[in-house]
């Protein structure tokens, strides 16, 4: 019966396979939900920014970049969520000697020390415009603080900071059988695993602070997901286990994670998988979670005809 040769050949077919690993480009979760591809080999895509604002207005939002002075404010230079921009630069929202920006104006102020004199409800404030460029300051009396003077820092910014210090990689495929090494067969399980570690599966910690406040964050997969390149998905809670050739389960299904039923055409398939990661933080009183996704490359598996030689 051609269902007793699939079951007297299935130990002898994976017998002979092997395992091949792949990394490839990453998946993850901008601003509009997940599974939205980052950039071919960035694995670290900023992932969210529910209102930006406009660049060069009070809390306008920025590109990001680099420039001198202290990040603080709420403000970060680092990702493409800054809220002090002026003439299209990326401003750090607090300057060490500058004092606080504001995207109103594009001055900073800070209160000079001491005053030139008392007057009663005011307040003196050295004034540097231009971005912060020196040589365009002055001294300045005002009726209230100017617009971000002082204000605390963001607790989103901090949690994109923390998550921008880890890396949360795409996940590194394993299959058996193995194309190069000899094909599967129609009907016989398939095996597929991934390389475990925190950078790969979770958890990941990170913590970033500013003036007092601490944003702790972490990251975890909670299942990766099979695409068998048939129209199946398989998922798993975890990586999976490593075929072993001449191991207890040899011939067998994979205990956690396989295609059981193995394919039912022959052809080569292109199998690839996307962890789904979820980061947490809380911090300032504040707390939020959200999605993100990491995709493999493929993995090609070449599946061939069952041969039933009768007498």
């Amino acid at each position: 019966m051609l269902t007793a040769a699939r079951r007297g050949l299935a130990g002898a077919a994976l017998a002979l396979l092997l395992v091949l690993g792949a990394v490839g480009p990453a998946g993850a979760a901008l601003r509009g939900g997940p599974d939205v591809e980052c950039p071919a080999g960035q694995n670290d895509c900023s992932i969210w920014d529910d209102d930006p604002g406009l660049p060069g207005g009070p809390g306008g939002g920025g590109t990001g970049g680099d420039t001198g002075g202290s990040t603080g404010g709420g403000g970060s230079t680092d990702g493409p969520a800054a809220k002090c921009q002026w003439n299209g630069r990326a401003l750090p929202c607090h300057d060490d000697l500058l004092g606080w920006f504001n995207n109103a104006d594009g001055c900073y102020y800070k209160l000079a020390e001491p005053q030139p004199s008392v007057v009663e409800g005011k307040q003196w404030y050295v004034k540097t415009c231009n971005g912060g460029d020196l040589g365009a300051q002055e001294t300045v009396l005002l009726d209230a603080a100017p617009g971000g003077f002082e204000a605390p820092p963001d607790p989103a910014e901090l949690a994109r900071q923390a998550l921008a210090s880890i890396e949360l990689l795409p996940p590194r495929l394993k299959v058996a059988p193995r194309r190069g090494k000899g094909p599967g067969l129609v009907g016989l399980p398939v095996w597929m695993w991934a390389s475990p570690g925190p950078n790969y599966f979770g958890p990941l910690h990170a913590s970033a602070s500013d003036r007092g406040l601490t944003v702790a964050l972490s990251a975890t997969v909670d299942r990766i997901v099979w695409d068998m390149d048939n129209g199946d998905t398989v998922t798993c809670t975890g990586p999976g286990t490593p075929y072993v050739v001449d191991g207890p389960r040899a011939g067998l299904t994979s205990p956690d994670c396989g295609y059981d039923q193995g394919y039912a055409q022959a052809r080569t398939y292109r199998i690839r998988a996307t962890t789904h990661w979820t980061v947490s933080w809380e911090g300032g009183g504040q707390s939020d979670s959200f999605p993100l996704t990491r995709t493999s490359n493929v993995v090609p598996i070449e599946i061939d005809e069952l041969q039933v030689v009768t007498g």
